[in-house]
Parts: C-alpha cells; sequence; structure tokens
C-alpha cells in the first residue's frame, strides 16, 4: 500500500513539455505560493528548481509553479511573437498584441498579492531584500524576455517591474528567473527547515557570511581556528560576527559603507 501523498488531497501540479490547452485551466494549490512563468521555453522548467531542497518543497505541494507557452499567443500560421524595432535597428521585439493575451491568460484568477515582474537588464538589482519581500506575498509572475526586449507599451500598460540579476546580459530571462525562484522560495515557511541557517547567511543581516569549517580537525596542515573548537558558545559568536565584518569590509566596501550593526543591549 502507497504511503499517503504529502498534500493532503490538494490538486497538485507539474510543469510539462507538453503544451497546454488555452483553454484548459491548470490545476492550482489552494493558499501556496505561486511562481507563474511566461516565457518562450516552457520546458527549461523547472530545471535546477526541481533538484534539491526546492524540488523537494515543490514536490510536497509547499509551493508551485506553472509556465505560460508565450509562443501560443503568436499570430498568422507559424505564431509569430516579434517584430522589427520601430524606428529601425538590429534584432527583434516582443510584440504587445501577443504579451498582452499571454498576459491576461497567465494572471486570469490571481489573487492576492502577486507581483508582476519583468526580467530585464536595466531593472532594479534583484537582492536578498527583494527575494524576502516576494517571499511574504502570494506569489510572482515573470515575464521572461527575448530578442532584444519587449514592446515599452506592454511594460506601461500593466505596470511591470522590471528586475535585474546583475550588471550583465543573457540571451534571456529564464535562467534569472530560475535563480530569483529559488533565492525566494527557500525563505518560505516550513521549506528551508532551520531559520537560525537563513539569519546566519550572507546578505540577510547586511554582511557577508563568516567563514566555515567542519571535520577533520586538520586537513593539509590548515586547523579549523581554535576558538570554533573550544565550546564556548559565546566566543564562538563573537568570532563570527568578527570574520563576517571583516570580510565585508574588505570584500565588499558597498555593503559595508551601507551596513548598521545592531544596537548593544544595556
Amino acid at each position: 500500500m502507497s504511503s499517503p501523498n504529502k498534500s493532503h488531497g490538494r490538486k497538485s501540479i507539474s510543469v510539462s513539455l507538453k503544451p497546454r490547452e488555452l483553454m484548459t485551466d491548470a490545476p492550482q494549490l489552494a493558499h501556496v505560493w505561486a511562481a507563474r512563468i511566461i516565457t518562450l521555453f516552457p520546458q527549461a522548467f523547472p530545471g535546477v528548481l526541481g533538484e534539491s531542497l526546492t524540488g523537494k518543497a515543490l514536490k510536497d505541494g509547499k509551493w508551485q509553479l506553472t509556465t505560460t507557452n508565450l509562443r501560443d499567443f503568436g499570430v498568422g500560421k507559424h505564431r509569430n511573437v516579434d517584430d522589427t524595432p520601430a524606428g529601425g535597428g538590429a534584432g527583434m521585439v516582443l510584440r504587445p498584441d501577443v504579451l498582452g493575451r499571454a498576459i491576461e491568460h497567465t494572471m486570469k484568477g490571481v489573487r492576492g498579492r502577486c507581483p508582476l515582474v519583468y526580467l530585464s537588464p536595466r531593472g532594479r538589482r534583484f537582492d536578498q531584500a527583494m527575494a524576502r519581500e516576494w517571499s511574504q506575498c502570494d506569489g510572482v509572475t515573470m515575464l521572461c524576455g527575448r530578442f532584444e526586449g519587449v514592446d515599452q507599451r506592454v511594460l506601461d500598460h500593466y505596470d511591470i517591474q522590471e528586475v535585474s540579476l546583475g550588471d550583465f546580459v543573457l540571451t534571456g530571462g529564464e535562467i534569472a528567473a530560475q535563480a530569483m525562484i529559488d533565492a525566494t522560495v527557500r525563505l518560505l515557511p516550513s521549506v528551508l527547515g532551520n531559520a537560525e541557517s537563513i539569519e546566519d547567511e550572507s546578505h540577510s543581516n547586511g554582511l557577508l557570511e563568516h567563514s566555515q569549517y567542519t571535520r577533520p580537525a586538520t586537513w593539509n596542515e590548515h586547523d579549523i581556528p581554535e576558538v570554533l573548537m573550544s565550546g564556548h558558545h559565546g566566543k564562538v559568536a563573537e568570532w563570527r560576527r568578527q570574520e563576517a565584518e571583516t570580510l565585508t569590509r574588505e570584500r565588499r566596501p558597498d555593503m559595508w559603507d551601507a551596513y548598521q550593526p545592531p544596537a548593544k543591549k544595556r
């Protein structure tokens, strides 16, 4: 006899290589954080999100993932999704009519707080604070661009937030989307399982994380710092704080300049 499904009777969802019929509603899990992806490459998902911690959480119904194939909303016999830039220039631009239909389809029935974002190198840079903010929403909808980008009118009409993974250009938004979803999902309650590990991570408290060590105590004539072997929790905590401050000051002076150390208890 097989064990009961951990979703306790809720509908489950999976990403399929087969495009969905446009008139078919994808099953949704009630009150579960949802990532919705609009992309020309739905087969790219879940990708790495289907592995390890995020993959187990997805299988257990702690978050859900749906994709919208932009090609399904294309124009004409060949389902074209792009056209030449107005005013001339190289490359192609995703059409507003195609994008509009895909967005309307994807957002149908969405409730609660669910930011609509476009993965763009000119957007606000994604960081831990944004991941934390998204984790406190009901989900996020991501538009993965291709070619030279999307028609500006779509961004204006739907008030879409532009977000960048970093100061570099990718061939599309799919890799960026997976990275941002991974950073967000691991902050959801019950996903990581150890709240303390989140608090100690790089960027969570404005500092880079301290160096980590494990057994054996000596390796290639390198020893674990003696204080970490002392068993004195107060001294260990103080060493880790000083280590984090030193690393941040040396490697990320921009973070160090913005860092505000917690007020000391009287």
